[in-house]
């Protein structure tokens, strides 16, 4: 079983900047390297994509339109932990930020499964 932790949320004002980290681990997972992404819920909403990142070589990276420009998602060299630096924060990002992995790389192996960690709450006050 894969277990996502989240930490680095916090309250900030507008035009602040937070760096939220997500690190994976699982029994038989110790060389796995994950795809992972970012998802967020505001108060009263349905949760929506921030970011993602791809394990392998290319490193693929996609942004919800909010999040293009402001912030910024990267891996360490592992590939077991995720940052999204978020900058020029606004109200509006108010959220718990939550980390999700759809699958991970163990050699020539992909496998695939849906974890989610338990969110980091977001707070910026105008």
């Amino acid at each position: 079983q894969v277990r996502l932790v989240e930490s680095g949320g916090g309250s900030v004002q507008a035009g602040g900047s937070l760096r939220l980290s997500c690190v994976a681990s699982g029994d038989g997972y110790d060389d796995c390297r994950y795809d992972m992404s970012w998802y967020r819920r505001a108060p009263g909403k349905e949760r929506e994509f921030v970011s993602s990142i791809a394990s392998d070589p290319l490193g693929t990276i996609t942004y919800a339109d909010f999040a293009k420009g402001r912030f910024t998602i990267s891996q360490d060299n592992t590939k077991q932990r995720v940052y999204l630096e978020m900058d020029n924060l606004r109200s509006d990002d108010t959220a718990m930020y939550y980390c999700r992995a759809v699958g991970c790389r163990d050699g020539t192996v992909i496998r695939v499964f849906n974890a989610w960690g338990q969110g980091t709450q977001v707070t910026v006050s105008s």
